[in-house]
């Protein structure tokens, strides 16, 4: 009895520094590639060969085939990605994952204590935040195999076991239980790497027979869907059709190998790596591993729009449109704060384009004393504020995740333009407070009232335009030259409220009229100053 629970507590520990060294290098990775792994994604098109690609480096980056999944959920569920593209992008995750299978079957355990040194003083004693992030991922390397050493270690006195050998050789011959033995252990440990894992330490003692590990194998496959099932509750129909496409991939190939007897693969199997004995079988499980995924990709990589269709059919209907709220940001994409970041920019500008157009629409309510234009406008305000409430509440989150010093700089920078958004759309809703104003009390502007009203206005909007532009494209040098237009748009002010105010002394345009007029110029004044104040934060960062 004591020597099950010592064997327990070793293999819960060796497991536990697996996971973690496999978290650890895969951070590290995510950090040191930053910038570029959003990029990866940004590139995804409709080629399905470059999203099998994107998937299987993404998920070599951040070691794990459920993080990629949950991103891909995450940017369906945000409208980023359509289902043919994460199709193809879930199928490379799958490749993608075999790789720590390959890598923890390079006998580098004997190399942990050298890994791990290296590791802690590259952490410890150097300032570079670069330095840090190689250190990180040979930490993380050498704690992985650390564990994978101790989970060896831990299970070593099982090739003795009598009733262990029994219980191997009753599996011989049941895929089916093995299958569902592969499916439990990547259920409950959210991770077909670390179920892979236990099986390559497993093997490395000779209790287990290749023919016995393929099914489980298997089982691990289907098993880590499990995450993004989980994941995809609550949210969009399209982000749920992805997750069903997820385990769909993984249940077809798991079907087709179990068509073919476990022999014949395990012989294909052998002829990649031919070695024999207890040695050899942990890399003869990882080339089955990488095998199964490799090959189900080639056979349904042709038929993704068949899978697509069949997913719409199980789970019919479609995503509402133009559904207030955020549109590219979602809490999945926070475990890839490189990621997320680059989708909080593409947030924020659409907050900004929201607020340009709704500048645009309050001010023609002006114009045209159009009372749906006011409409329109207070229901695009509430839009603003709802952005401008969750956008900050995930820019707090953000900032408590792993980012790398120019991005956090940023990030800081980033609150105060959500803030200046906002108040051009408070602006914006004045505006169409003061066309209310002129429609309910019948007034009437002069002709030049009017047109020095559309020129400062023109002026204005040039200056939200490029501070939404500099914001977007993150450019200084377009950011500097706004200063000239908010400039303009002072002078204007001033200058607009002397000739106003001489249109009253020779009663051109009566009181009433020249308050609104007032008020209307310094809400386009203001509009300027919060323009400006996103191309200097731009322009100071």
């Amino acid at each position: 009895m004591y020597n099950i629970i010592f064997l327990i507590i070793n293999l819960l520990g060796g497991l536990g520094l697996f996971l973690y060294g496999m978290k650890l290098m895969g951070d590290g990775l995510e950090n040191a590639a930053g910038d570029k792994l959003k990029g990866i994604f940004d590139r995804i098109t409709s080629n399905p060969v470059k999203g099998v690609l994107t998937g299987t480096i993404v998920t070599a980056i951040i070691q794990s085939s459920s993080a990629t999944t949950v991103m891909v959920v995450g940017f369906v569920n945000a409208g980023l990605m359509n289902l043919y593209q994460a199709t193809s992008v879930i199928m490379g995750a799958n490749i993608g994952t075999t790789i720590t299978a390959q890598l923890i079957t390079f006998k580098f355990d004997a190399f942990a204590p050298v890994f791990l040194a290296i590791g802690a003083v590259m952490i410890l004693f150097c300032n570079k935040r670069k330095v840090k992030e190689v250190g990180q991922i040979i930490l993380g390397f050498g704690i992985l195999f650390l564990g994978l050493k101790l989970m060896s270690s831990a299970m070593s006195p099982l090739k003795d076991s009598v009733f262990f050998t029994n219980l191997i050789l009753k599996l011989e011959g049941h895929t089916i239980l093995g299958l569902l033995i592969g499916m439990m252990m990547t259920a409950v440990l959210q991770s077909s790497s670390a179920s892979t894992g236990i099986l390559v330490a497993l093997a490395s003692t000779g209790s287990l027979p290749l023919t016995v590990a393929i099914p489980i194998l298997l089982g691990n496959n289907i098993g880590t869907c499990v995450t993004a099932l989980i994941s995809s509750i609550g949210t969009s129909i399209t982000a749920k059709k992805a997750a069903v496409i997820h385990l769909l991939f993984n249940l077809i190939g798991a079907v087709i190998f179990l068509i073919i007897p476990v022999t014949f693969l395990a012989n294909i199997v052998l002829s990649i790596s031919p070695d024999v004995g207890a040695e050899a079988i942990p890399r003869q499980i990882a080339n089955a591993h990488t095998l199964f995924n490799v090959v189900n990709t080639l056979l349904l990589l042709p038929l993704i729009k068949y899978l697509v269709a069949f997913v719409n059919k199980i789970i019919p209907g479609e995503d509402e449109k133009d559904v207030p709220g955020v549109k590219y940001i979602d809490e999945r994409l926070l475990e890839t704060p490189a990621i997320a970041f680059g989708q909080t920019t593409n947030e924020i500008v659409r907050m900004g384009e929201k607020a340009k157009e709704n500048l645009k629409v309050a001010m023609n309510s002006f114009l045209q004393g159009d009372e749906e234009l006011i409409k329109v406008a207070y229901n695009n305000e509430k839009i603003i504020n709802l952005l401008e409430h969750d956008i900050t509440r995930y820019l707090v989150k953000l900032s408590n995740s792993d980012l790398g010093d120019e991005q956090r700089a940023e990030l800081a920078a980033y609150f105060h333009v959500v803030n200046d958004i906002e108040r051009i759309g408070d602006h914006a809703e004045n505006i169409a407070d003061l066309a209310s104003e002129r429609i309910t009390k019948r007034l009437s502007f002069s002709p030049d009232a009017m047109n020095e009203i559309k020129g400062m206005f023109d002026y204005t909007i040039s200056a939200v335009e490029m501070s939404i532009e500099c914001f977007k494209s993150y450019n200084r040098e377009k950011a500097a030259g706004i200063r000239g237009i908010e400039e303009r748009i002072d002078s204007l002010e001033k200058e607009l409220r002397a000739s106003h105010i001489k249109r009253l002394n020779t009663g051109v345009c009566n009181a009433v009229v020249g308050t609104i007029f007032l008020d209307l110029i310094s809400n386009l004044e203001r509009i300027g100053d919060h323009s400006v104040n996103i191309a200097e934060i731009i322009y100071e960062n």
